[in-house]
């Protein structure tokens, strides 16, 4: 029940995006259409996943017991860093559409305040192994699927008679700030 609950929690009411107000940076940049959006929520799923359970590892046997915590956001960097690269040569590789739609926003994963906030808040929560995968594995979730409706009302409102001054990303943040006071809606659930 404990982890229903943390998925819950994770995905719907402290949605990483509306909710933290973490990872607005790919956000705003990915989210134009649909596909891209797909394809950078499974790139940050992936990384949000292993990241969490490699800076677990290194925080839990290798900075706690040498006393080396103040280093975790620089180490938690790197790592992150590292495993950015490491998805950006397999998606070169494997899927060339995908790695040239996503373009620039492949290295803003490294600089996505959302994967660096949730290895952090993994730490901080005291999470255990399992808990810190559910919550990034429903963390990553939770920003693909606001990713996702994003894109798709993004790619309604380009079909739409948008006033001039409203056009891009001022009617973009109005719909993101709707959005959020939708996800707040779920806030009694958990």
């Amino acid at each position: 029940m404990e982890y229903i609950v943390l998925v819950i929690s994770a995905i719907f009411v402290s949605n990483i995006i509306f909710a933290q107000f973490l990872g607005v940076c790919p956000f705003l940049g990915v989210s134009k259409k649909i596909s891209t959006a797909v394809g950078m929520g499974g790139a940050v799923v992936f990384v949000m996943t292993l990241s969490t359970l490699v800076t677990y590892l290194i925080q839990v046997y290798l900075l706690n017991p040498l006393n080396l915590q103040y280093l975790q956001t620089i180490v938690f960097i790197l790592v992150i860093a590292s495993l950015v690269q490491m998805v950006e040569i397999i998606l070169k590789k494997t899927s060339p559409p995908l790695y040239q739609a996503l373009g620039i926003f492949l290295p803003l994963i490294t600089t996505n305040c959302a994967v660096l906030g949730v290895a952090i808040m993994v730490i901080t929560k005291e999470f255990n192994l399992g808990e810190a995968l559910v919550f990034a594995v429903s963390t990553a979730v939770g920003f693909t699927l606001a990713l996702v409706i994003f894109a798709g009302i993004r790619e309604q409102l380009d079909l739409m008679g948008v006033p001039k001054g409203m056009r891009g990303i001022p009617i973009a943040l109005v719909v993101a700030g709707i959005l959020s006071l939708a996800f707040m809606g779920f806030a009694n659930l958990v």
